[in-house]
């Protein structure tokens, strides 16, 4: 799952809304009881069907709850081969036809977490951050303390704004698992955006010290150490990001970071380092 853009793969997440959905087009349909056929015309046969991303977008469903029995093996396949074309549809960015597939796995197999979390993360990368946001909270009330889900989530708060929400949901996840490189990362951000730039260059050392090779945390500890008046340190963590990927060394390049959570005033600031090394 995306949650770092271009040279970095992220790890654990690829995301409820468990909408009842079925598939469009090319996507396989699940089996309908069959029921009498109506003998007067209805005004619905002239009504158009509706488009794989006017169904991503209807509204969520009820909180979830428990079902009574697990499903078969034979439903959790079928669930599976739904959430794997759902990632296929999304890699092609199809979003809707993503959606749609993703919200038939989770119907099918409701316990999956894993498969809430696919759905989730594919909301947010619709930009559907309310809708997102749901479905990541239902994956938690299954399970209070799963990891990906939370960093998911305090991705999905930090890229729209809601920053104390992003930092007390990373903060329980790197409490939860603390070589959770991703969770540092993103505390870093958080921090710096609320200026508070040494949580902010304490978050992002953590994040390099668990994953020297990914540029991204160095960029992080970048923008911390400017903001916070140092900037040969800001210089020379930067300079350690381009040495991993010169492509850090172009402006257009910088653009990108935006899908890697900064905010635009975050990026003019790399932008600003960038040009003083």
């Amino acid at each position: 799952m995306l949650l770092y853009p271009l040279s970095k793969k992220i790890k654990g997440i690829t995301i409820t809304g468990v909408l009842l959905i079925l598939g469009c087009n090319n996507t396989p349909t699940l089996p309908q009881p069959t029921s009498p056929q109506p003998t007067e015309t209805s005004n619905s046969e002239n009504t158009p069907a509706p488009t794989p991303e006017q169904i991503a977008k209807a509204p969520l469903p009820k909180p979830y709850t428990k079902p009574a029995v697990k499903p078969s093996a034979a439903t959790q396949a079928e669930a599976a081969q739904y959430r794997q074309q759902g990632l296929e549809y999304r890699a092609q960015g199809r979003y809707g036809k993503a959606i749609a597939a993703l919200q038939n796995s989770v119907r099918l197999d409701p316990q999956n977490l894993s498969g809430q979390v696919i759905l989730g993360w594919t909301l947010h990368l619709d930009g559907q951050a309310e809708n997102a946001t749901g479905v990541l909270q239902q994956a938690l009330v299954q399970d209070a303390d799963h990891v990906p889900a939370l960093n998911a989530l305090g991705i999905v708060y930090l890229v729209d704004g809601q920053l104390e929400a992003a930092v007390d949901t990373h903060t329980k996840a790197v409490t939860l698992q603390p070589d959770n490189e991703i969770g540092y990362y993103n505390l870093s951000l958080a921090y710096h955006r609320l200026e508070d730039y040494g949580g902010a260059i304490a978050n992002a050392q953590q994040a390099v010290d668990r994953e020297p090779g990914n540029p991204h945390p160095l960029v992080a500890l970048a923008i911390a150490h400017w903001d916070n008046q140092d900037p040969a340190a800001a210089q020379q963590a930067y300079q350690r990001a381009i040495d991993l990927d010169p492509s850090y060394q172009d402006s257009w390049f910088l653009d990108h970071l935006q899908q890697a959570g900064f905010s635009p005033e975050q990026i003019q600031t790399t932008d600003t380092i960038r040009q003083a090394v």
